[in-house]
């Protein structure tokens, strides 16, 4: 009969410790992936408007920036992000990044400024998810009839208020299910933030890993939180989808 002891079951598995650094890698992927998702939201928007717009030059310079971010490893550009910009910046400003900041309110510390490899992290990211997002709105904006423009227009609406009120929402709700698999995409990404120092949850596990050598649990146990934040977004995903076609099911 196996033994199911309270020092058994603690060798078999990690100790509350272990299980605590795991936990705050998990709560750094979300968080970060979060914040990417929201900038590269905003990005990708400005990005496949600007694609979409017929100016030449933007059109130009959008697609300079897609070729250039869509062709080089991701990994390459987080490197450039935490290695290469320092050595652009002027002097003292890599060390003010790194100093000890808080926003104070009566003396209580409400909140802290990141640390560089965030900060590193979440740019390379947000740039580098923003060219395929911003792909997939403009697909969207694609898939709305050039007559709901038109019409705006007819009615009143200044080009900008026909983006925003009438082909953007449009656009965002055609768009719904490949922007949920950028999400996805995002949140798994994180995980090259540990060749930077970013304390993930795929850093934190080889920390675990490397002290308690059990490489089975800890790498287990990470993929069942990576797991269960993708379940998350993809709930969150069927969610915003199922709106959406609500909405067009009313409009129609």
């Amino acid at each position: 009969m196996p033994d199911v002891s309270l020092p058994a079951l603690q060798e078999l598995l990690l100790a509350p410790r272990y299980l605590g650094w795991l936990l705050d890698g998990w709560l750094m992927t979300l968080w970060s992936a979060l914040l990417v998702i929201a900038a590269s939201a905003v990005l990708g928007t400005l990005l496949a408007t600007a694609r979409e717009s017929g100016r030449a030059a933007l059109v130009r310079a959008t697609g300079i920036y897609l070729s250039l971010v869509r062709n080089t490893p991701l990994l390459v550009q987080l490197l450039f992000w935490y290695f290469g910009l320092p050595a652009l910046l002027p002097e003292g400003t890599l060390e003010w990044l790194n100093g000890a900041h808080a926003l104070t309110l009566h003396g209580t510390v409400i909140a802290r400024w990141p640390s560089f490899e965030f900060l590193a992290a979440l740019a390379g990211l947000a740039l580098y998810s923003a060219a395929y997002v911003g792909e997939d709105i403009r697909s969207g904006l694609r898939g709305v009839p050039r007559g709901q423009r038109a019409a705006a227009q007819a009615l009143g609406f200044t080009p900008w208020q026909a983006l925003r009120h009438v082909v953007l929402p449009q656009a965002l709700r055609i768009a719904a299910p490949p922007l949920t698999g950028q999400a996805m995409n995002i949140l798994k990404n994180t995980s090259l933030g540990m060749a930077i120092g970013l304390a993930e949850l795929s850093y934190r596990a080889r920390q675990v890993e490397a002290e308690t050598w059990k490489t089975f649990q800890v790498y287990g146990l990470a993929t069942v939180l990576y797991i269960a934040a993708i379940a998350l977004l993809a709930a969150l995903g069927r969610m915003a989808v199922c709106r959406a076609a609500g909405a067009r099911r009313g409009a129609a």
